[in-house]
Formats: structure tokens, sequence, C-alpha cells
């Protein structure tokens, strides 16, 4: 009998999958996958259509659409003040999760070690995995997920070929500050380990945070790779666009790779999105607030229940401890009580380790949600 073996026999369904389909099938309240559930801008709708209609419909250049990688340079010139070559540091993706597969692929060899800080997007490891290499994954402790930079500096050998970043961070909702870099900065210096900085959540920081790029560092610019995502800035996570920035010599190191996976990304997005981002720079301007308001909506929502936090500092999750209400449930068996006995689903974070504390009780909220969405949500929570 035919038969293949599985090269991730024990790769399980992602949890977002998971949880979504938990939700579906009980009708609940779906706060797990990190997806708005308001319109996109009008406006970019009609430069979407506007697009189809202009006959937008065959293939992009494969670095992408000159337009939209010159008004994303003006974006980091205008937020960091560098100058980054449309033409030569910036690739635009179907979608950040490519950006980010296309990236290792470029860098890790079989024997090579990647640093990777848990809880951490669930796309990392498998990635490394496909080329030979392997991970070394360093617990961030809760409630501060801060990073033992005395106990990372031990971790780091000659076999070390990667470091990957995440800030603003899902899932903790925490924010690298300058001191953090400084850090990092301090740690590979004299090295050729390579920075791979998952900055999808780029514009949505809060409470007058700034975002700090892994580019905005001239010790760290040769040697990093910064991923980004049009899908979170601008509510359309189904159109899939994403981009890589690099310098020129990573950049050409990425493109090989990338061609022969996707080769280019959506035409007609691309049209859509330059043409939205150079006439509506007020878009960009007003996100941090704009999802702000709606934490803070959450937040002051979950008054009187019995859940505690620490409040989110970026990104557009929230993460509720359970402590005070189930602690004998660790956090799965806590998301499928609160989807089965009261119609409502999170995603615990649990699902972002390796090997989670024991004491671990957090679950993961999406708050890009309307408010009436927001609103009954509360309203369930306050109720366990």
């Amino acid at each position: 009998m035919f038969k293949v073996e599985s090269k991730f026999a024990a790769q399980n369904v992602t949890i977002f999958s998971v949880m979504t389909e938990m939700a579906q099938r009980l009708s609940a309240l779906n706060l797990s996958q990190g997806f708005p559930d308001f319109p996109a801008p009008p406006d970019l709708v009609e430069a979407l259509s506007k697009a189809s209609r202009d006959g937008h419909h065959q293939y992009a250049p494969g670095d992408g659409l000159l337009t939209l990688r010159e008004q994303l340079a003006a974006q980091f010139y205008k937020r960091d003040q560098i100058n980054i070559d449309p033409r030569a540091q910036l690739t635009i993706t179907p979608g950040a999760t490519i950006a980010i597969f296309c990236a290792i692929q470029a860098m890790i060899r079989p024997g090579d070690e990647v640093i990777i800080f848990d809880p951490s997007y669930d796309s990392y490891v498998p990635s490394v995995q496909m080329m030979g290499g392997s991970c070394k994954r360093i617990a961030l402790q809760a409630p501060e997920f801060k990073v033992d930079w005395e106990h990372l500096k031990q971790q780091v050998n000659s076999k070390t070929r990667m470091i990957v970043v995440n800030t603003p961070h899902n899932p903790s909702a925490t924010v690298w500050t300058r001191e953090d870099w400084q850090q990092l900065i301090k740690l590979v210096q004299d090295t050729n380990i390579v920075i791979l900085s998952d900055e999808v959540y780029e514009h949505l920081v809060f409470d007058g945070r700034p975002h700090l790029s892994a580019l905005s560092f001239p010790e760290l610019a040769e040697r990093s790779f910064v991923i980004g995502s049009f899908g979170k800035t601008f509510h359309v996570t189904g159109w899939k666009t994403g981009y890589c920035a690099a310098s020129p010599h990573l950049m050409r190191l990425f493109r090989q790779v990338y061609q022969f996976v996707n080769f280019c990304a959506n035409t007609p997005c691309q049209v859509a999105l330059a043409s939205y981002m150079q006439q509506h720079p007020e878009h960009i301007e007003q996100l941090g607030s704009f999802y702000q308001a709606k934490r803070d909506l959450f937040i002051e929502g979950l008054k009187g229940s019995r859940f505690q936090y620490e409040v989110s500092q970026g990104t557009y999750f929230q993460n509720l401890d359970y402590s005070q209400i189930c602690p004998e449930l660790n956090a799965m068996e806590m998301c499928k009580f609160l989807a089965e006995q009261h119609g409502i689903v999170a995603i615990p974070v649990s699902a972002f380790y390796k090997k989670p504390p024991s004491e671990l009780r957090l679950i993961r909220f999406c708050f890009a949600k309307q408010e009436s969405t927001l609103h009954k949500a509360c309203e369930i929570l306050r109720g366990c």
C-alpha cells in the first residue's frame, strides 16, 4: 500500500483554525482570530474596484508595484527618518507570513540555530525546521514578558544564525523599548547573527509609546529583515498583502527565494493600496488612537468582572487572567468552557509556547471589533 510519512508528524492544525471552527460550530462570539468585523475604509474599497475596472488584472512586477513601494518608503522616512530605497530594499509579498518564510529560507541552513521568544507566532518554528535548522525557544515570563538578557546571552553560540523579534508582540501585547533594542545590539555586535523583526502591528501602539523598527538602528539595519502587513494596517486581512524591508544585500538573498515561492503579490490590491496611502495619509496617523479607543472600551466594559489584566501596550489583542474564576482549568480548557457555556471564543496563550509555564492562566481576546460586538463580549465576560 502506498504511504508517505509526514515531514511534520507532530504538527497539529493551527490554533487559529481550531478556535475559529469552534466559534462557527457553536455560533459563538468570535474574539479569537485577529481580524476586524467592521468594514474596510470605503475609499480603499472604491480604489480596489477602480483598479479592477481599469484593467489591473495581470502579474505585477515580482518585487511589487513601485508606486506602493514608494509609499512605503515615504512612510518609513516620515516615522523613523530613515531613507529606504524602494527599488533595492522593499518587496511586496502575499501576506506577512510568506515574507517571514522567505526570510528564513534565505538565511537558514541545516544545523543552524534560531532563537525565538515564547509565546510566539506559530509559523516561525516550522519555517526553520523545513530548512533543517533548529529553534531555541526562550520563554518570556508573564505578566511583563520581558527578555532576560543575561539568560539570552548564555544561549547564543557559534551555531546561532538568527534571532526572531516581534514588536508589538503577539500575543503578549507588549512593545519593545529602546533599551531592549540596545541590549540586542550589544548582543549581536561582532557576530554574523541575522535579525528577523516581525513588525506587522507597527502602527498599533498606545498611550504615547513609539514603535521602534529594527531598521531605525544603524547597528542593526545591515543585518535585519523587517516584516509588515498592509492587511493589519488597513483592516483588510483577507487581501493577504505584506512586505519585507531589508538592506540591499539581504534583499537580494530574500528575492532569490521569493521568486520561486510566489513570484508576485496580488496586482489590484497593490494598486488600490498605493492610491489610498497617497490620498489618505491620515489613516495611518490615526490608527493608534483608533484602536486605543477600542481597547479602552473593552477594558472599561470588563469592570465588575473577575478577570485580571495588564493593559495592552500594542496590537489589537488584550490578554485576560482567569485565575480568579477557574484556576483549576488550563487555558485550552478555559477557552472550551467559555465557548460551550458562555458563547464566546478566545485563544489560549499557552498555544504560543513549546512548554507553557504551569501557572499560566491567560487567554487572548481580539478587540478589532465593532462597538456592539465589544459591548456584547464584555456583558458575557462580566457574567463569568
